[in-house]
Order: structure tokens, then C-alpha cells, then sequence
């Protein structure tokens, strides 16, 4: 049985399907990728190459994403008779393992135990327009080493036994909570301010043709423009948040624990997810990860 499968749909964000690719392509080898290509994009299947892409159509319809949702637990349903792990997320949520332990996330999935769902504790890389001006190329990590506290994308996404995750990937129907100390989930929606903007526009246009409000849709009010505010002025507000010294986090897995329990009677399982408000600069061992 092969070790893991990563798992993705994207519609156009080729900006963050370059880095999942770069990452996820070189841990687990293209074939092992399976790449939902939603409006079957030419640009996505020809950067994809070497991946499983599955084209979907790209009509613009209502409750997009949970029907996006229901797509991916059957698939990773399925391929998880395949594989003895399944890595499914947003193509802007990337997985690492802390270098300080000595080994890449292939090498650490390879030990990792069976039958459970792991949850990373989520981080978001900030792009800070005030001090950081490098271009992101190759890398993202190196350029931008910022990163805030989120609570939101501590995502149960590595999956290795019967489960039904949530609408975006936030919850599971899981009664047990493991997030191990090396393990991180870093989103990249914010990592740099002209990706942001393009990315933005898109996804403006979506629900502009859509034609329907937020709770038809079950979307991020983020994908839409009423919602958006004024971009410059979201990125100028990073330098605001309080930075904090080293990078010890054991105190958020600590909360994380002492705050797991049933999501009301829907059969899934949260913690508090508090706006901490931190931030910290990622230790230099992290850079160029992906």
C-alpha cells in the first residue's frame, strides 16, 4: 500500500498551485497528487502534468462549497483504501513538519500510526508590505517568514480511517483530537499582497456570476466583493499585531486539547478557536520548505 495521497481542487489559482505542486509534487511524487481541475482550466492541467487531474464542469451554481465538500470526502473516502494516509485541503493550505525534527512530512508519514486523523496546528503566512519587498520566485518560505496564529485552519486534514470532515475541512467526525508538536499547517492566502489582489478579482468575478448572496452560496463572504474591503489597507494592519518571541506553540495544542468536545449533536468534534492575535517570525530552518 503506497503511503499517502494529497488531494486538492483549484480553479484558476495557479499562484498557489505552483507552490502545492512544488511541495507536494516533490514529497510524494506527481502520481500520488490528485488535482480536481474545476472548470477544467488549461493552465491548471498543463502545470498539474504528471498529477491525477479530474476535470470537473465549471458552471457557476449555489452551494458551491458543499458540493465541493461532498466531492472530496467521497474521494478521499476512496482513495484511502489505496493509501495508507490522504492529505485533502485548500490549494493555499500546505502541511509541514518543523525541520527541527530531523525529517520531511514524507519521512514522518511513513512512521506515523494508522487509523487516525491528524490535525496541524494552522498558521497564516502574512506578507508584510512594510519590511518584507522581496518577490516570491521559487520559494515562499524565505521571503515571507511571518506568520499569525489561526486557529481557524488547525484543519483535521490527514486522514487515515473512516471520516466525514466538514464543509471546508474544519471539522471531522472524529472523537479523538492528534496534533503532534512537528506538525503545521500553514495557509497562504495572505502571503503576498499582488497574489492576494489577482486571487481576489477572481473570485469576485465568481460569485458575480453566480448571482446569489452568501448563505446561497455557502461561500466565505471573503469571495465576495461587498465583503472584500480595501486591500493595501488589510496588508498595512500586519504590523499592528503583537509579535511574540521564539516559536513555542505547545501552549495552543495544550488549549486545543483542554477545549475538544462534540460540535453540538451534528456528530462532528471542535476546540475553541479564539482570535490569539499573535504573531512570530518563522525560525530560518523553515525557509524554502516550499
Amino acid at each position: 500500500m503506497q503511503t499517502v495521497a494529497a488531494v486538492t481542487m483549484v480553479r484558476d489559482d495557479t499562484f498557489f498551485l505552483k507552490a502545492w505542486l512544488r511541495h507536494y509534487g516533490t514529497l510524494f511524487g506527481r502520481e500520488n497528487c490528485y488535482v480536481i481541475n474545476h472548470g477544467r482550466g488549461a493552465e491548471v492541467a498543463a502545470l498539474a502534468e504528471g498529477c491525477n487531474i479530474i476535470g470537473i464542469p465549471g458552471d457557476p451554481h449555489k452551494n458551491f462549497d458543499i458540493k465541493r465538500w461532498s466531492l472530496l470526502n467521497n474521494l478521499v473516502g476512496g482513495l484511502r483504501r489505496y493509501y495508507r494516509h490522504v492529505l485533502v485541503g485548500d490549494v493555499d493550505e500546505l502541511v509541514v513538519v518543523d525541520p527541527a525534527k530531523g525529517v520531511n512530512l514524507r519521512d514522518w508519514l511513513e512512521d506515523a500510526a494508522d487509523g487516525r486523523v491528524y490535525t496541524p496546528v494552522g498558521l497564516e503566512v502574512i506578507h508584510r508590505i512594510d519590511i518584507e519587498d522581496t518577490p516570491i520566485t521559487d520559494t515562499i518560505l524565505g521571503p515571507r517568514r511571518h506568520v499569525r496564529l489561526a486557529p481557524h485552519y488547525s484543519k483535521p486534514c490527514i486522514v487515515s480511517t473512516p471520516v466525514k470532515l466538514a464543509r471546508g475541512g474544519h471539522f471531522a467526525q472524529y472523537n479523538k483530537l492528534h496534533t503532534p508538536d512537528e506538525l503545521y499547517l500553514l495557509h497562504l492566502k495572505w502571503c503576498d499582497f499582488t497574489a492576494y489582489v489577482e486571487a481576489m478579482d477572481r473570485r469576485n468575478a465568481v460569485t458575480s456570476e453566480i448571482g446569489a448572496g452568501i448563505k446561497e452560496t455557502a461561500i466565505g463572504q471573503h469571495w465576495f466583493a461587498e465583503a472584500r474591503g480595501e486591500d493595501r489597507a488589510i496588508f498595512e494592519k500586519f504590523a499592528e499585531i503583537e509579535m511574540e518571541d521564539g516559536f513555542d506553540l505547545s501552549w495552543v495544542r495544550r488549549k486545543m486539547q483542554r477545549s475538544f468536545g462534540p460540535r453540538g449533536t451534528t456528530g462532528y468534534y471542535e476546540f475553541r478557536r479564539p482570535d490569539f492575535a499573535k504573531q512570530f517570525v518563522l525560525p530560518e530552518r523553515f525557509s524554502g520548505l516550499f
